[in-house]
């Protein structure tokens, strides 16, 4: 969800001018392998093509036709320059606070969402569960991106196992921007990250993606990211989650995400056991956890989640109507998911197969 801005993202921030920088165009490839006898419908990925944009002190400037390595976002992406993307955290601002439907941080420009069903706002006397801090796991990190002025964590994704080793999947409202970067494991302050900062290379995501009504079952999206200095796959350092068709309503889950510091000062992840079921009125699924502050949009929903891989299956993530939850002020307790079918496996084919 977007707990700072209505709606729970801009839904086509595609043209985003920079050096190098890609927007986002349709395609429509037959679908091969997972969804049989489905129609292809279309989807947009990155592409070159855009003007150059003046650099600046903030901004990493490289020749215009340079491509956006993991050399470079790395670079760029130090621990000064992520600790002054932030609020600071003596700042008010910086205080947790109870912000409006949709969990990344990023702008929006979106209309305001419907509002939330009433069974699914009444969280506080159903359940007291709060996600805990801790280490965080390889397989999951947090989304920047240098697009405008320069932003904070404003989303969480996670890896997922596919063939080059080089997918991860995040919340469709998270637009990722251009010189976007993927950061696993993300310690806030480290002056090197555990696992490294990766290029986003390219996105793949449905166009009628939304966050209300059946646009909202489409919030999902996948990002290709490039390798390392030494030619290395991101999943070859991570390990991979198993993306997964949702099995039904009812599953018990173990979501980990990253809530922006701006919500919760202690800049970590959270994690929380959940057992989901139906949101009420829609195809999609509900958990109660609280703590899910704005940030924790992509945040993947793991079942058979492996303590000692730090992996699991992915069969859904924050994100949905809304953006991912409810508008109020209990609207970090309760969290929302796409249903994972056909579409989801059908676009992990095609972005798989890029």
């Amino acid at each position: 969800m977007q707990r700072e801005n209505t709606g729970r993202d801009a839904m086509t921030r595609a043209e985003q001018a920079g050096p190098g920088s890609r927007r986002w165009r349709r395609a429509t490839t037959a679908v091969l392998g997972v969804a049989m006898c489905l129609a292809a419908a279309p989807l947009v990925h990155a592409v070159e093509d855009a003007p150059r944009e003046a650099p600046s002190a903030n901004k990493p400037s490289p020749d215009p036709a340079a491509t956006w390595t993991s050399r470079d976002a790395a670079a760029y992406w130090t621990a000064d320059r992520m600790a002054a993307a932030a609020p600071a955290k003596g700042d008010a601002s910086s205080e947790p606070t109870a912000p409006e439907a949709g969990r990344d941080t990023a702008a929006s420009s979106a209309p305001s969402a419907a509002p939330a069903t009433r069974s699914a706002t009444r969280s506080a006397a159903r359940s007291d569960a709060t996600a805990r801090h801790f280490g965080g796991i390889p397989s999951v990190g947090v989304l920047f991106s240098v697009d405008g002025d320069t932003k904070a964590h404003h989303c969480t994704a996670s890896v997922v196992h596919s063939p080059h080793g080089n997918l991860i999947l995040t919340a469709g409202h998270c637009n990722p921007g251009t010189r976007a970067a993927f950061v696993p494991q993300y310690r806030s302050g480290a002056t090197t990250q555990p696992y490294g900062v990766w290029a986003i290379d390219d996105t793949f995501a449905y166009p009628g993606r939304g966050t209300t009504g059946a646009a909202a079952d489409l919030d999902f999206a996948f990002a290709t990211v490039a390798p390392d200095e030494d030619g290395r796959p991101l999943e070859e350092i991570t390990g991979g989650n198993t993306l997964t068709a949702t099995p039904g309503y009812t599953n018990d889950v173990t979501v980990v995400g990253y809530p922006n510091v701006r919500h919760d000062p202690e800049d970590r992840a959270v994690r929380c056991a959940a057992r989901t079921s139906r949101l009420s009125g829609t195809h999609e699924l509900r958990m109660e956890c609280g703590g899910f502050y704005g940030g924790t949009s992509g945040s993947p929903w793991l079942t058979d989640f492996d303590e000692e891989k730090g992996t699991g299956r992915v069969i859904g993530l924050i994100g949905g109507l809304n953006g991912g939850g409810p508008k109020g002020p209990d609207s970090d307790r309760i969290s929302y998911s796409p249903y994972f079918e056909a579409k989801v496996l059908d676009l992990y084919t095609r972005a798989s197969q890029a």
